[in-house]
């Protein structure tokens, strides 16, 4: 990424990086320092309590799925794919629409405070709650990693310094904030992280395509074939978007850090009125990242071929203003995009915080704070003995993973009673081993080196992971749990309004 950039001279004033990235910094520390002051109890730390109100709570969401990918990535997927890039905002948003139908209500009406304590009740094992938690970490950092990349890239754009400054300040900035105030501290944190990256994102939009309507040309004028042209690449095809639909659709309904906050919901009713509010949010914002992709095909398509494509959103208001005009936009956005690192790190240490310490820490607020260093640690290695530009492809593969192992599980012990403890560890193992040694493959070949099958591997890892858990589980009847009906009941019963 270094010589990427440097060979392209793709950097900004440092002023403006140095003062977006420390207003953004203290704003979050402060914020999380006045959630400490009303943190009181562990429910505090780990789900505020149950108390957070829908609206609050769908920014909060907003502001922690909102990360990297969908901040810088999808505008730079788009100025290097065109039109196929529109997948991953669709799928991002409706995703959340297969929580409301499926998941929202009922994982709340569970009790649990983690995805693991969901899986123990419902099938009664400890060996279940041990894979599950594994695989949670797992997908947490997985999630982080992208998120530290992003912060390198910003940080080396912005002020010019070395690449591993970015993912060092995130960690320190996330864990000062997740120690002092746990959920409820983050709660407040996140859901000011929304409205600030949508005004991060909204503003020099805004401000640009007025500036390209003033100068009487039209807005998608200039550039080169290149720049003009959003159809397909030559390389998509249809196997790759289905498998891509499915990988985001069903790896959302199992983003750990997503559904934790279905448990800060007061009641299964207010889960449901926060996903649709969050559908709405999520709509929204996606405008933008959007038109910084079709504007970057045309006003910086050297972006892609210098391999910076994920810049677009940093460098477009600067490329279209001169001056001091330019200066404060380019702040903005950076701003913005020090706010989704942030906020989606917070959330995930959160939720592997909340595993870690229930797991190992016997589930104090003490070991929470210990489990939140823990689970930046090991992110932050991989992040910085690592190097990638393609943030929403990265994620993309989070997704697909997540998709093939806890996904099923939510969705198959959520709404059929013969799910076992042996049918649901099969199938998360087989969905993990799979797709991870998928990824893995893909990882070594590089994009271009192997297959689409490897490379996108959900369309055929998902149902494998589905068919698993039901055969085998049809196979172990007998180690059906017998506080199933009991557990389901709870489930599906309508909460009192």
């Amino acid at each position: 990424m270094t010589d990427a950039l440097d060979a392209g001279g793709l950097h900004l004033s440092p002023a403006v990086g140095y003062t977006a990235l420390l207003l953004v910094a203290l704003s979050t520390v402060l914020i999380g320092i006045y959630g400490l002051r009303i943190s009181r109890t562990t429910g505090d730390f780990y789900v505020a309590s149950r108390t957070v109100r829908p609206w609050w709570n769908a920014s909060a969401i907003g502001g922690e799925y909102l990360s990297a990918a969908s901040f810088l990535g999808v505008a730079g997927l788009i100025l290097i794919s065109g039109v196929d890039a529109l997948w991953f905002p669709i799928g991002y948003t409706a995703g959340y629409l297969m929580l409301l139908l499926f998941v929202a209500a009922p994982l709340r009406r569970s009790g649990a405070y983690t995805i693991p304590d969901f899986a123990q009740a419902r099938l009664d094992s400890l060996l279940v709650r041990r894979v599950t938690s594994m695989l949670v970490v797992v997908v947490g950092w997985l999630y982080i990693v992208p998120q530290l990349h992003g912060a390198a890239l910003t940080v080396q754009i912005t002020t010019g310094l070395p690449s591993w400054v970015g993912p060092l300040a995130v960690v320190v900035v996330v864990c000062l904030s997740v120690v002092t105030g746990g959920m409820r501290s983050i709660t407040f944190v996140q859901a000011f992280q929304y409205w600030l990256k949508l005004t991060a994102l909204a503003v020099p939009a805004a401000f640009i395509l007025f500036r390209l309507g003033a100068d009487g040309a039209s807005i998608t004028a200039g550039g080169s074939a290149f720049t003009t042209d959003l159809n397909t690449t030559a390389h998509a095809s249809l196997y790759g978007t289905i498998s891509l639909v499915i990988a985001l659709l069903f790896g959302t309904l199992g983003l750990p850090h997503v559904l934790v906050r279905f448990y800060t919901n007061p009641d299964g009713a207010s889960a449901r009125r926060t996903t649709v509010l969050v559908l709405g949010l999520l709509s929204v914002f996606y405008l933008f990242p959007t038109v910084y992709g079709i504007l970057g095909r045309i006003h910086t398509p050297e972006l892609a071929e210098g391999g910076a494509a994920d810049a677009t959103v940093l460098l477009l208001p600067g490329r279209i203003f001169d001056g001091a005009t330019g200066d404060l936009l380019s702040a903005l956005v950076t701003a913005g995009a020090f706010a989704a690192f942030l906020s989606t790190t917070s959330g995930l240490v959160v939720s592997l915080a909340g595993v870690i310490s229930q797991e190992f820490f016997q589930g104090s607020v003490t070991g929470f704070r210990r489990a939140a260093l823990l689970s930046t640690i090991v992110p932050l290695v991989i992040a910085l003995l690592t190097d990638t530009l393609a943030l929403a492809g990265s994620v993309g593969s989070v997704f697909a993973f997540t998709a093939s192992t806890i996904c099923p599980l939510l969705l198959l012990g959520i709404w059929w009673r013969g799910l076992t403890d042996a049918g649901a560890i099969a199938g998360m193992l087989v969905g993990a081993i799979l797709c991870g040694g998928a990824i893995a493959v893909t990882a070594a070949l590089g994009p271009d080196g192997g297959w689409v099958w490897l490379g996108q591997p959900a369309l055929w890892t998902v149902p494998a992971a589905f068919l698993t858990m039901v055969l085998v589980s049809r196979a172990t009847a007998g180690r059906r749990p017998a506080t199933a009906s009991r557990v389901l009941a709870r489930l599906h019963t309508p909460e009192p309004r």
